[in-house]
């Protein structure tokens, strides 16, 4: 029986020290990818506006509590209401971000207070997230007046049509320097001469 040459006998650790290198590239190629689903890496909430609780708005009685007590239990309004400032709106909102999109909202809590003319509260109102509704874009697009050019219209429409030295009453570029001597820039190449 012959024995194998020492070359083939060099090949196969060398074929081996591949195979298990190759196999850990793959696991470490792999792992950040197995590991994005974990809890860990979720992602982090964080919580928008106003940070109301139930136990702050409940104490408010509609005809007893007075703007005052509003601000010292839930602090300043998000928002008043567009074309009434007796309507204080706090908006309470719990969003996670989503990987190429908008933030998603987990949770949303508006609280609407209504007050009469001499600051008493009239109406305490609560809205969670299943009362919105989603509002869509609109495709269509708003005309604009004019002509309608193609872009080598555009590109090309304005050849010729500016020139900063018209305005300056020489074909060099003008007589006056910037300091309105008699020298300056423009005067037919012969330059700035100093006194």
């Amino acid at each position: 029986m012959q024995s194998a040459s020492p070359s083939a006998r060099d090949s196969k650790p060398t074929f081996r020290v591949r195979r298990s290198a190759f196999r850990l590239a793959t696991f470490l190629a792999a792992a950040p990818l197995m590991l994005g689903g974990c809890a860990v890496f979720a992602p982090i909430p964080q919580s928008r506006g106003s940070l109301i609780e139930k136990t702050d708005y409940a104490q408010l009685k509609p005809g007893v509590s007075t703007r005052s007590d509003a601000l010292d239990l839930l602090g300043s309004p998000t928002s008043h209401a567009t074309f009434n400032d007796n309507i204080w709106i706090y908006v309470s909102m719990v969003t996670a971000p989503t990987p190429l999109s908008f933030p998603s909202v987990k949770k949303q809590d508006i609280v609407v207070l209504a007050f009469d003319n001499g600051g008493v509260l009239r109406e305490l109102d609560t809205l969670h997230k299943k009362n919105g509704m989603y509002v869509g874009m609109v495709g269509e697009t708003t005309p604009t007046p004019g002509s309608h050019n193609n872009i080598l219209q555009e590109l090309l429409g304005n050849v010729g049509r500016y020139n900063p030295m018209s305005n300056m009453g020489s074909t060099f570029g003008g007589s006056q320097g910037p300091l309105g001597g008699s020298q300056g820039t423009g005067n037919g190449g012969q330059g700035n001469s100093l006194p």
